[in-house]
């Protein structure tokens, strides 16, 4: 059992930057793959990008592609995402998760956080 929590959310203007963080519970954090994904007004939710387990293999969505950056630090269960040059269509709870497969696909993972809000103003 793995559980999830998200932080670092916020408003901000378009161009500035944010950190999230995902704090996890368990003595296996290092085992799984984890990924960030979100779900903006009106959308469905997508994966932005995942790190396998030691950081090894990296996905990243186009749309983030040059202004994100996925992190994780497996000694302290925390994974991170690196939000600069933000856009008012980032605007979206942004989801942590773990799984087994290094994977875009949601269902694949099993375990999710509550979520944390990213607003970007224009």
């Amino acid at each position: 059992q793995v559980q999830l929590v998200e932080s670092g959310g916020g408003l901000v203007q378009a161009g500035g930057s944010l950190r999230l963080s995902c704090a996890a519970s368990g003595r296996t954090f290092s085992s799984y793959t984890m990924g960030w994904f979100r779900q903006g007004p009106g959308k469905e939710r997508e994966a932005v990008a995942v790190s396998s387990w030691n950081g090894g293999s990296i996905y990243y969505a186009d749309s983030v592609k040059g202004r994100f950056t996925i992190s994780r630090d497996n000694a302290k269960n925390t994974l991170f995402l690196q939000m600069n040059s933000l856009k008012p269509e980032d605007t979206a709870v942004y989801y942590c998760a773990a799984g087994r497969s290094f994977t875009k696909w949601q269902s694949e993972y099993d375990y999710w956080g509550q979520g944390t809000q990213v607003t970007v103003s224009s």
